[in-house]
């Protein structure tokens, strides 16, 4: 089994914390503010509704773990979710925006489930990515499919992992050029397929 966790578990637990306080501590003063204004209930209704998406979100993130058995791609959050990648039947870049970050993840559907999975994280002043190992495995897996989608983004992954060997600049790196092709502004959007296709080509 290869983890294929971006972040540390133990920095994903404290990230998730964050998350969990500062969105508990926002639902906790509007709630105290309601009550003063109205009433306890109307008080206490406000924060049960503003407090629990935070500490949902908080328990995923704490829990999010994703691996690679063979050829079986499984991500854990408030669920598990498992996919075969020799059923797979689509494959995407997925590119988020967040507080200066930009993070890219593949998007895989197989055997009706769609699992995403993040490769690499992009801000002006620091970078995260997929460990060497984890990279490796995800497009050995992939190019053992034979599937011709399949191969093209498993070629993507394989020009990451040397990009990241040789320590490359950052507009040297596959996966940041996809992370800069993201239309800024945008909460998170699916890289055109034949950008990617044209990056690989490129390669």
């Amino acid at each position: 089994m290869v983890p294929l966790d971006l972040l540390s578990p133990e920095l994903a637990r404290r990230r998730a914390l964050v998350v969990g306080l500062t969105g508990g501590l926002v639902a906790a003063l509007l709630g105290v503010l309601v009550a003063l204004l109205l009433d306890a209930t109307a008080g206490l209704v406000l924060f049960v509704v503003l407090a629990l998406p935070p500490s949902l979100l908080a328990f995923a993130e704490s829990r999010k773990r994703s691996w690679l058995d063979g050829r079986v791609l499984t991500v854990r959050g408030l669920g598990t979710t498992s996919a075969d990648l020799a059923e797979v039947t689509d494959l995407g870049v997925l590119v988020s925006q967040a507080k200066g970050l930009r993070t890219v993840s593949l998007l895989v559907t197989a055997g009706g489930k769609t699992i995403s999975v993040a490769l690499a994280i992009y801000a002006e002043d620091r970078l995260r990515e997929l460990e060497p190992l984890a990279l490796r495995k995800l497009a050995d897996a992939l190019n053992a499919t034979g599937q011709p989608h399949a191969l093209l983004f498993a070629e993507l992954l394989v020009a990451q992992l040397r990009a990241e060997a040789r320590e490359a600049a950052l507009d040297e790196r596959p996966l940041f050029t996809l992370a800069a092709a993201a239309e800024p502004g945008k909460l998170a959007q699916r890289i055109a397929p034949e950008v990617v296709s044209k990056l690989v080509a490129s390669l």
